[in-house]
């Protein structure tokens, strides 16, 4: 085991990988009840006619398990110390965009990531990928993420109740002097507080002294005695293979677009983490990762596992690096990573106390973290502030990140042309353009 992970060479040892291993997994538990949440809507009290609410119970398992998998193929084959799981973003664009906004149902949806996740598994191991990567301009990619920021945050402060809607004003301040908000509140002030004193997994920390406090007070049912916080491993069977069962319902103009941004989305987030993660750790040669393409591999098969069992893309998590500064060199950190989601099954009953205002908190802070590569972006440069500018601000203001990527990327190469930088633009991008031009037609 020492040798296959090169203990030796990069100056590591058990012991150090192990708690590592359990750093990362406390920096990003809080997914294993995000997550479920999210993707059932449980801020949302009315549903599309026809839609139903997808299964928490079975969410919860398909998160852990498509975790673990993903997690596992990462350390075992790719020997990084990288974490998956469902990802914050492409859960909420799964939730209140293509079920919530669109109107399809979750079974279609799983069928869609299911899709995207084959087509990465090619796009992989052909190499394409990489040809695709290069074609979107950096400036689109950081848009992009900080949209996709502001709109989990916006969904935070909506399930917190801190932001409501207005008849004059479409949107406004709730009513601060409600207990489920004064808790919601409390939730984010403890989460920045653990994070500005650089607590790692302050996010989930944040939530369990949320749900704590939401118990004393009275607002939270507590767990009934051991039996609420430990016990059996809820069944997949209501989401186990409706991707394959609603498979056929994808061959649409409307679903290609999902699809499409299911598979943009996770391209860049993973691309970003391994790229991330792996300098932290000291682990690229000559400003290349070594054994990229089973990172990749371990990415886009967790997300097929995930579809399978019944939750939204698995993809890199940056909370990785949590464990990187800990010690983290090898893949053996991620086993122990993978470990520790597989005892996390046994935990479901914890789901009852984690409502909306607990999880609120969660998605304002990855908000935050997500928008830091506003920076990133050439402001000072008209034609890429403008699709960059409406990428971002589409998202939340339309409610739906595939929407903020279709006008962003249909201004990219109007605003290039006119600024005579035609030889800048990716021919990928005008085959982009024309689908989010036939995206609208069809939408609307």
């Amino acid at each position: 085991m020492k040798k296959y992970f090169r203990f030796n060479e990069l100056g590591t040892n058990y012991r150090q990988e192990f708690m590592a291993g359990m750093t990362t997994f406390l920096a990003m538990a809080y997914i294993l009840f995000v997550n479920p949440s999210t993707l059932a809507l449980v801020g949302v009290k009315e549903l599309p006619e026809g839609i139903t609410r997808i299964d928490q119970g079975a969410v919860f398992t398909a998160t852990a398990i498509a975790a673990a998998i993903g997690t596992l193929i990462m350390g075992v084959l790719a020997k990084y110390p990288i974490a998956l799981a469902p990802g914050m973003g492409l859960n909420a664009f799964f939730a209140y965009t293509v079920i919530l906004g669109y109107g399809i149902p979750w079974e279609t949806a799983l069928a869609g990531v299911l899709a995207s996740g084959l087509i990465f598994i090619i796009l992989t191991l052909t190499g394409i990928r990489e040809k695709v990567i290069n074609a979107i301009p950096a400036n689109l990619k950081m848009a992009v993420g900080a949209g996709i920021g502001l709109y989990i945050a916006f969904i935070g402060f909506q399930n917190a109740g801190i932001i409501v809607g207005n008849e004059d004003t479409l949107v406004g301040l709730g009513n601060l002097t409600s207990p489920t908000v004064l808790l919601a509140i409390f939730g984010v002030v403890v989460s920045v507080i653990l994070l500005s004193l650089n607590m790692k997994g302050g996010i989930f920390y944040g939530m369990i002294l949320t749900a704590i406090v939401g118990i004393l007070s009275g607002l939270i049912d507590p767990p009934s005695g051991l039996s609420g916080i430990v016990g059996e491993v809820p069944s997949v069977a209501p989401t186990f293979g409706q991707a394959f069962a609603h498979f056929g319902d994808v061959f649409t103009i409307q679903m290609l677009v999902v699809i499409l941004t299911f598979l943009f989305v996770d391209f860049f987030d993973t691309a970003g983490t391994l790229v991330a993660v792996a300098n932290q750790a000291g682990l690229m040669k000559d400003n290349k990762l070594p054994r990229a393409g089973k990172a990749l591999f371990a990415d886009s098969a967790a997300t097929v596992a995930g579809a399978v069992i019944g939750t939204s893309t698995t993809t890199s998590y940056i909370e990785s690096t949590a464990g990187v500064g800990a010690g983290a060199r090898t893949g053996f950190a991620s086993i122990v990573t993978a470990g520790f989601f597989l005892l996390a099954l046994f935990f479901s009953p914890l789901l009852s106390v984690i409502t909306a205002e607990v999880t609120a908190p969660a998605l304002i802070i990855v908000g935050v973290l997500m928008s830091a590569s506003l920076k990133d972006i050439e402001w000072d440069k008209f034609e890429i502030a403008v699709p960059s500018f409406l990428t971002i601000v589409c998202m939340p203001l339309a409610y739906s990140i595939a929407t903020g990527i279709a006008i962003g990327f249909i201004f990219y190469p109007i605003t290039m042309l006119l600024k005579g930088r035609r030889k800048e633009i990716n021919p990928v991008m005008y085959v982009l353009f024309f689908i989010f031009i036939l995206y609208f037609i069809f939408l609307s």
